[in-house]
């Protein structure tokens, strides 16, 4: 193992450059070779590569979003995308990749190391979707910032007597809602892994105005349904006004957290131990230790949603 190269694909994520700059520092440190790839696996294919040094990570840590810069590439999907992207590391002599993305990132990471490209991953996108890690990279970071945006529209709709609807991303995982509804006091949280009905919703939230609630805070995982739809029948059914809020890209970004930036850290050094090594697979988290598993247990391994934190929150709330 002489030369690695690294790239950031998909979605961008807080912590992406803290990773960056491990994998580039380490791997020095290490006495290899670091090279970048620009835009991810487009920058492969078309040949997107340069020399990285310590200094070219100076600066970073605190960042958000990538310095690589990242996309999502179509062409990558096919088999002669793939050829090129082989085709150019070989042409550096690079011997091991470090790709820091999602789970169509890692998707490609296996198409490569299915044909004798050692790759190794981190789990870089705020959803909390990839299942074999406790926690994916950005997800904490994407959760302090929803709760700050939360805490904003709770200020707007308290002033109107108002339920507000907050839409996360969540990519059909509803850890983003469920952390961030109970951090922020949500009194509906609704996600992909729990049955729910219209009229349980609006029971509740008619319940807690008699009571002498005002305003009510409902957080909705996306996909779970159409927000502004979900608000005119809360509308119609309660007679209160009801808004949406769908919160979008502003949740991937900013300074990303001291978790996110130290497990970024420490990924990013795993993954080049690790392909020093000869391995490939992706590193994570679980119970406070760094992890190495294969690219299928990665892909592949489930976790139960945490209905606990779930029953609690609905037990807080009003």
């Amino acid at each position: 193992m002489n030369k690695i190269a690294v790239l950031t694909s998909g979605g961008d994520s807080p912590g992406m450059n803290a990773c960056v700059r491990a994998v580039v520092r380490y791997g020095i440190s290490q006495g290899l070779k670091v090279f970048g790839v620009r835009r991810g696996y487009a920058g492969l294919i078309e040949d997107d590569i340069f020399a990285m040094s310590e200094r070219s990570v100076g600066n970073i840590i605190q960042t958000g979003g990538t310095i690589l810069k990242t996309a999502r590439c179509k062409e990558f999907l096919t088999q002669e995308g793939q050829n090129k992207a082989i085709e150019n590391l070989k042409k550096h002599e690079i011997d091991g990749l470090v790709v820091i993305g999602g789970d169509g990132s890692m998707r490609g990471a296996k198409e490569l190391i299915s044909r004798g490209i050692q790759v190794a991953c981190v789990p870089g996108t705020i959803d909390n979707n990839l299942y074999y890690t406790d926690y994916t990279l950005g997800f904490d970071t994407a959760v302090n910032t929803v709760v700050n945006l939360i805490n904003n529209v709770r200020d707007t709709s308290m002033s109107h007597d108002r339920v507000s609807i907050i839409e996360t991303m969540g990519a059909g995982c509803g850890d983003l809602a469920l952390t961030a509804g109970l951090a922020a006091g949500a009194d509906v949280i609704l996600v992909p892994e729990v049955k729910w009905s219209i009229d349980d919703v609006c029971e509740k939230l008619i319940r807690a105005k008699k009571q002498g609630k005002q305003f009510s805070l409902i957080v909705l995982s996306e996909h779970v349904c159409d927000p502004n739809d979900l608000a005119k029948m809360i509308a119609t059914k309660t007679e209160m006004d009801c808004r949406a809020v769908i919160l979008g890209h502003v949740q991937r970004g900013g300074m990303p957290s001291v978790f996110d930036r130290n497990l970024g850290s420490r990924c990013g050094a795993k993954c080049v131990d690790m392909l020093i090594q000869g391995e490939s697979g992706a590193a994570g988290m679980r119970n406070g230790k760094i992890i190495f598993v294969p690219i299928d247990d990665a892909l592949h391994g489930s976790r139960k949603f945490d209905a606990d934190e779930y029953i609690l929150a609905q037990r807080l709330s009003f």
